[in-house]
């Protein structure tokens, strides 16, 4: 640090440079603040009219060495120079959403409310852990939490809270159904006081074998490892079979190990399938097994008229994740871990004498920080409550059930194609297929899909997704958008075609002298 002050001609101990007080948000400087978010939401409204494919196709190594050039230290010292220079470095090559024909990931384009949120909550910059620091946002939050429980079903003893997604609320079911079990033995004190209990190497957490990857690192966060997650088979619909969870449930009983949690998915991340959860939940209240529901992806279905009912069976559910952040139109970050019963959230609490004191809960204060792993929380639940306000829940739903649509006639166009093979009737909004023209092997398969997904992105015409299944590459469709319409999925199964030709063209030398 000194040589660097050294060599700007800075010492220790020089007088200090004046404190930039006019940056500050505050009274005095409302009106530059009013004209300064002008200028930014003014570009951003620029670029994204200008906006004609999803991405550009930069490279890393490209965009690295835009950065190598600035100096951290050395600020520009205006708003305008220093948005131009953000233009360059990220919004010339950002990857844009809501563009039509973006298909990659569970990214959604976001409604106004949620960004005017954002508008909000930004400058006033309350934080969510305690009351003093929010006040009214924490009714806020609060209500959502209530709203959501009741849409699931959980019951007035629910409850919940605000997380930064669907990763920390699985890590949060999980904590609770381990420490759920710590407090259940009788020579054990609870794993806050003691630690994990003597026999946690038997602990296990079962989820099928497309759940999600949170599950496994949230294992070995809490000490259990990779090894305590048991996969279970899935049906042909790549749902958790039910018979399958009986055997493995009866396999840790005849092996001596203790089953601490069913993970129940409702949309996994490459199939959009749900698992059957009446059959599941049926399963657990006979093994007296904690049942968490991973709805990050299909939560929007509460807010579905038409498709609601593919959630049958989540309100029995002793914990529950949404993502508001996916299939609720929401800003990044925006997202919920609800409990049946409050009290289970006790295993999260502790109680700090300067901040959240015992004294205050038992006074009823409404403290947030005593139901979550964060302590300073962002205002996130303000994007929701703004965009209910305004849109209302139907309005939502109806979204996401016009991309479940399009995800359906996409499936039957793709099915429709000779060189395509198309794994599953999407049961939500993603469509797993591959290019597949005849007279290659699965190894030449692999390469080719893998090529086109690589020029789709190079050449900035569509930004779409891959995955494994069963050992082979596959491409897939995720929709979001509900401005995306069959026509440009058409389109960009048109430039798979023209890709995968290219590469056939390209591999026939080869493939003629090896015969």
């Amino acid at each position: 640090m000194t040589t660097r002050l050294k060599e700007r001609g800075t010492t220790l101990g020089a007088p200090p440079i004046p404190l930039a007080t006019d940056q500050l948000f505050s009274a005095r400087h409302a009106e530059a603040y009013w004209q300064q978010a002008t200028r930014c939401v003014d570009l951003v409204r620029r670029k994204v009219a200008d906006v004609d494919r999803p991405f550009t196709g930069a490279r890393p190594e490209e965009l690295k060495r835009l950065f190598e050039a600035i100096d951290l230290d050395a600020p520009l010292g205006e708003l305008r120079p220093a948005l131009e220079e953000l233009e360059r470095v990220y919004l010339d090559d950002a990857v844009y959403f809501h563009h039509p024909r973006y298909v990659a990931h569970l990214n959604c384009p976001i409604v106004l409310p949620g960004i005017l949120a954002e508008a909000i909550l930004s400058p006033i910059n309350s934080s969510l852990d305690t009351f003093d620091q929010s006040a009214g946002g924490t009714f806020i939050e609060q209500s959502l939490i209530e709203w959501t429980a009741d849409r699931i079903g959980l019951g007035e003893d629910a409850d919940g809270v605000f997380t930064s997604g669907g990763t920390q609320s699985n890590l949060m079911a999980l904590m609770i159904a381990r420490d759920h079990h710590g407090a259940s033995l009788a020579d054990h004190g609870g794993n806050k006081h003691e630690g994990l209990p003597a026999d946690f190497r038997r602990l296990r957490i079962l989820g099928s074998e497309v759940s999600h990857f949170s599950l496994q690192k949230s294992a070995a966060i809490l000490g259990l490892g990779y090894q305590a997650v048991m996969p279970v088979a899935c049906d042909a619909h790549y749902r958790m079979a039910p018979a399958a969870l009986k055997a493995r449930l009866e396999e840790c009983l005849a092996m001596d190990l203790i089953p601490i949690a069913v993970v129940a998915t409702a949309g996994t991340t490459d199939f959009g399938s749900i698992d059957p959860l009446e059959e599941i939940a049926a399963l657990c209240r006979e093994h007296g097994i904690w049942l968490h529901v991973d709805a990050a992806y299909g939560g929007g279905l509460l807010c579905s008229r038409r498709y609601r009912h593919r959630l049958a069976g989540i309100e029995h559910a002793d914990s529950v994740t949404v993502d508001y952040h996916k299939t609720f139109f929401q800003p990044v970050s925006c997202s919920a871990f609800l409990v049946r019963r409050r009290r289970d959230l006790r295993h999260v609490t502790y109680h700090a004498d300067y901040l959240n004191p015992l004294c205050q809960a038992e006074a009823g204060t409404p403290d947030q920080v005593n139901k979550s792993l964060q302590t300073t929380k962002r205002f996130d639940a303000l994007k929701l409550w703004l965009t209910l306000r305004i849109m209302g829940a139907d309005s939502l739903g109806e979204m996401f059930e016009r991309v479940i649509d399009l995800a359906g006639e996409a499936h039957a166009e793709l099915a429709r194609h000779p060189a395509f093979e198309v794994l599953l009737d999407p049961p939500m909004s993603t469509l797993v297929f591959r290019f597949r023209p005849a007279g290659l092997d699965d190894a030449e398969l692999d390469d080719l899909n893998a090529y086109v997904r690589t020029a789709l992105s190079r050449s900035g015409e569509a930004v779409i997704a891959a995955t494994r299944v069963d050992g082979k590459r596959y491409l897939k469709f995720t929709l979001l958008n509900p401005d995306t319409r069959l026509e440009d999925l058409t389109a960009i199964v048109e430039r798979i075609v023209h890709h995968g030709r290219d590469w056939c063209d390209a591999q026939a030398p080869a493939r003629a002298a090896a015969s």
